[in-house]
């Protein structure tokens, strides 16, 4: 389970540049949970990840993981219990090292010049050949020489391959065409259904917000405003989130990408 009790953090506090990132932010992700997290820009979506992961120390509030207060925790220690995608597909691999060669660091069995045995080569080759893709049969080809599709898919594989507490899926399809997208996305069911992994993503997507997973936080000025499950949750639309944004925050939710329900490369 992953909780944060109170967690606040200003940047450039008492300074012109003053930003309040998250306010008294409180969450219970409990074990399974795939939750989807939207919210204009500047909401605090990825500050809060960035909280989760310990990226930067708090000014108040405490995150706990598996019932252990982590609040202290570097953020290189936190990283063997917390999986992490970004929206760049370039981020999360090694551009000139091998496929199997960054699935070697995946499975912390070393990595660059690392002897591969052939136990392990025939592991990665079943691992990858369930992704659909053809990666089994280029494991010696260089990552950077991939799509960021095939990419992004690699880097979802690695991220899991040592089944992490907490995935943190930040906008990891936001870069692709839409067909590829609609591809990860299903990949990234299938892997973390099968691996019951503890998943929190953040979409600009609003319809995928609400048909992936089984809980849709919406956030606003680093604050977490609607908090959304079960039967209500599956009767929502795109128009329902939209006015719930309003009635809210005060405002008008007038991000083209939401609005639309697509994820576009930026």
């Amino acid at each position: 389970m992953l909780e944060l009790r109170n967690v606040c953090k200003t940047f450039s506090a008492s300074t012109p540049d003053e930003k309040r990132a998250l306010t008294d932010v409180s969450l219970k992700i409990e074990d399974g949970d795939f939750v989807s997290i939207i919210g204009a820009n500047g909401a605090g979506k990825s500050t809060l990840f960035n909280a989760i992961c310990g990226s930067f120390p708090l000014d108040s509030g405490t995150v706990w993981l598996d019932g252990k207060n982590v609040t202290m925790m570097p953020e290189h220690q936190r990283a063997k219990q917390i999986g992490r995608l970004f929206q760049d597909p370039m981020r999360g691999s090694a551009p000139d090292m091998s496929i199997e060669e960054n699935l070697t660091l995946a499975a912390g069995k070393g990595g660059w010049l690392s002897r591969i045995s052939a136990a392990d080569r025939n592991a990665f080759r079943d691992r990858l050949s369930l992704l659909g893709m053809g990666l089994e049969d280029r494991m010696r080809q260089p990552v950077g020489l991939l799509s960021g599709g095939q990419r992004q898919v690699l880097t979802l594989l690695m991220a899991t391959y040592q089944v992490p507490k907490v995935l943190l899926l930040d906008e990891h399809t936001a870069a692709l065409d839409p067909g590829t997208a609609e591809k990860v996305l299903e990949m990234t069911k299938i892997i973390v259904e099968n691996n019951r992994i503890t998943c929190l993503m953040i979409t600009h997507n609003m319809q995928n917000a609400l048909d992936l997973g089984n809980r849709t936080l919406m956030m606003d000025r680093g604050r977490v405003i609607y908090d959304v499950t079960g039967e209500e949750r599956s009767r929502l639309t795109i128009g329902d989130l939209t006015d719930k944004f309003r009635q809210l925050s005060g405002r008008t939710l007038d991000n083209d990408r939401m609005l639309l329900g697509i994820e576009k490369a930026e």
